[in-house]
């Protein structure tokens, strides 16, 4: 009798044509939906993810606002989101994913370890943060345990130091939500090197109106030259510091 009990097989249900088929309950199939300005990167995290037996990619896109659309039709399980794709305020798409598809978790994808830049976007609404430097079992393990109802972080990230910040941040906001729509689009060309009359020519401005904008981020930003803009956009990894 024992032995009968250890070797049963999976319960057989017949169906209504008579086909007998395995009635044990089947796992959840996690619904992911991936972001990427680099199609070589999501193609990769494609492959990598259809190998996971409980993973299913239900949509891949590369522009902002297409994403948050596609997010708030097919409200997937988890958004796999590269913030650099949101330059220079992946903070604000965090915020917007949230607002059409409330249920989704967010897991960005980043190369910035600034806490203050962490801290905020698990306040944004991140479920976690993830690391590109970090390989794909360190993704695969924070999708599930955001599913799970935990919040994850790469493990070069200080948890404790991310969550004092919080605690002393008091309500403080440091992303670019004072910054004006032009305003953040002189701050990328800034960000890649442009003089002002660069920009000004880039936008159809004049170089002394690109110069006010540029006068104006600093003063918002609280940073005194692009010295300090360069250091900033490392650290809120919108470049590289390799490149």
């Amino acid at each position: 009798m024992l032995n009968a009990l250890l070797e049963r097989k999976p319960a057989i249900c017949v169906d209504k044509k008579g086909t007998d088929i395995d009635c044990r309950p089947m796992k959840h199939t996690i619904r992911i939906l991936l972001t990427g300005r680099h199609k070589l990167m999501t193609d990769g995290l494609r492959a990598l993810f259809e190998n996971e037996a409980d993973c299913r990619i239900v949509g891949q896109v590369a522009d902002g606002p297409a994403a948050i659309d596609l997010i708030a039709k097919l409200k997937p399980d988890i958004v796999v989101l590269d913030l650099l794709m949101q330059a220079p305020d992946g903070l604000a798409a965090i915020r917007q994913i949230k607002k059409h598809a409330p249920a989704t978790k967010i897991v960005p994808l980043s190369m910035c370890t600034d806490e203050s830049y962490v801290s905020q976007a698990l306040s944004n609404g991140a479920s976690a943060f993830i690391l590109k430097s970090e390989n794909f079992a360190d993704l695969a393990r924070a999708i599930r345990e955001v599913l799970a109802g935990r919040q994850y972080l790469s493990p070069p990230l200080d948890h404790h130091a991310i969550k004092e910040f919080q605690r002393k941040a008091d309500g403080k906001h440091f992303d670019f939500d004072t910054l004006t729509s032009r305003e953040r689009q002189v701050l990328q060309l800034a960000i890649e090197g442009r003089t002002s009359a660069q920009i000004a020519a880039r936008l159809g401005i004049s170089p002394r109106t690109a110069e006010t904008h540029r006068s104006n981020i600093y003063k918002k930003l609280h940073i005194q030259n692009r010295a300090d803009l360069i250091d900033l956009a490392h650290r809120r990894g919108l470049i590289r510091r390799d490149l």
